[in-house]
């Protein structure tokens, strides 16, 4: 497929682009939820080990992930810049392939190690996938080609997880074949179809200090109340790792849990947080301000992270899902309130830096939480109980509460 060389690529050029683009991202969060239910007896039977102890590796196979993209991600968006689009997009859904075709074959935890950081190199796509959307749009339709990137993203997630569920049933590795498939069909679909959608004319230089993980972070230092908005964010990200981190072995030591359970909890939890963002963001918004809607998502975040460890059963489980729904209001009300206070030519740094802490953020907390979940397994605890993480969140998500409620206060926002 020969590049598309004028300003702007060819309609059809453009459609099929926007396609791939999304298919990325889509199978990307497709293959990750289709692997959560069964990461636990895989972790199981390849280590020989226990579910506490497979809850702190799984926590450590996350945190491998997480770190990979987020030392990559602002590198592969520059590098895109140099040489193009195409080319690392198709690098990037490959690799993926290759990564779940390491986990159905892997004879050993290192093995998993090696695909979770292959993995987390490849889903740092999702940042050229974003600059290929802005190659292909106006800035009249960004705004709309960018939100059919989140609902690919959402859609991925609700449909992974169950599908996940449903195939772990026939065995541990099934989830990891079809998610090689569903990549290996996507790379030949853009080995076919997908045009280069960055024209030569348009391509700069590689710069490393915009390769740079930790100088992106910088911009919240650049403009007055960024920084302490931007603690809240990394608190609240830290505080709601426990759910990628913990969630699928909680399910499992707490209740008994099957992979199809599992899988079930985890789509009916994205969907729930995909509804919210897509139905109530805007009315919500509308009728109570920015700060007020965020403030009440972080309420809700802390006091249903509490009720999970309190759970008696799936039943009060399930109503907790419904209830969670305002949590997904805290991301895009943060990101919106902190993109107040930077100019319009800083909107690209700061979007950049609320993604670097985020990736810091999870890979710090799922780390920590898989370590308290597995030591109150373990006979060194006090007390054994599948519910100390939980709790633990619970209490770190006090923090960043409290510290937007007092900013909302000395500032008036």
């Amino acid at each position: 497929m020969t590049a598309v060389s004028a300003s702007a690529p060819a309609p059809a050029a453009a459609r099929r682009a926007t396609l791939f683009a999304l298919a990325v991202v889509f199978i990307d969060m497709v293959g990750l939820g289709l692997i959560l239910p069964v990461m636990p007896r895989l972790i199981e039977e390849v280590g020989h080990i226990g579910l506490g102890d497979a809850a702190t590796i799984g926590g450590a196979l996350f945190a491998v992930y997480s770190l990979a993209q987020f030392l990559l991600a602002p590198m592969l968006g520059a590098l895109s810049d140099r040489i193009g689009r195409r080319p690392l997009l198709l690098l990037a859904v490959g690799g993926l392939g290759l990564d779940y075709v390491l986990h159905a074959l892997a004879p050993s935890l290192g093995w998993l190690f090696v695909g979770r950081i292959i993995a987390g190199g490849c889903g740092a796509s999702f940042v050229i996938a974003n600059a290929c959307l802005a190659d292909v749009s106006t800035p009249e339709n960004r705004a709309r080609v960018f939100g059919l990137m989140g609902a690919a993203f959402g859609l991925g997630f609700v449909l992974g997880p169950g599908l996940g569920g449903m195939l772990g049933t026939l065995g541990t590795r099934v989830p990891f074949w079809v998610a090689a498939g569903l990549a290996l069909a996507n790379f030949v679909f853009g080995l076919i179809a997908l045009p280069e959608t960055l024209a030569p004319e348009k391509r700069r230089a590689f710069v490393w200090r915009e390769a740079n993980p930790l100088g992106v972070l910088t911009v919240f230092a650049r403009y007055r109340g960024v920084l302490p908005m931007a603690a809240v964010v990394f608190l609240y990200f830290f505080g709601s790792a426990v759910y990628p981190a913990i969630w699928s072995f909680w399910g499992i030591a707490k209740f008994g849990w099957s992979e199809f359970t599992v899988g079930i909890s985890l789509a009916g939890f994205g969907g729930v947080m995909a509804l919210a963002q897509a139905t109530l963001v805007g009315p919500a918004v509308a009728r109570w301000g920015e700060a007020r809607v965020a403030l009440f998502g972080l309420f809700v975040a802390a006091v249903v992270c509490l009720g999970y460890g309190l759970a008696p059963g799936l039943g009060v489980v399930l109503v907790l899902l419904l209830l969670h729904a305002p949590e997904g209001f805290v991301h895009p009300m943060m990101s919106a309130l902190m993109s107040r206070a930077v100019p319009e030519d800083a909107q690209g740094a700061l979007q950049g830096g609320i993604s670097a802490l985020m990736s810091l953020a999870m890979l710090l907390g799922t780390l920590f939480f898989t370590w308290i979940f597995g030591y109150f397994l373990s006979g060194a605890a006090p007390w054994r109980s599948p519910d100390a993480a939980f709790f633990t969140a619970a209490a770190v998500l006090v923090v960043p509460l409290g510290l937007f409620a007092g900013l909302m206060r000395r500032h008036r926002i």
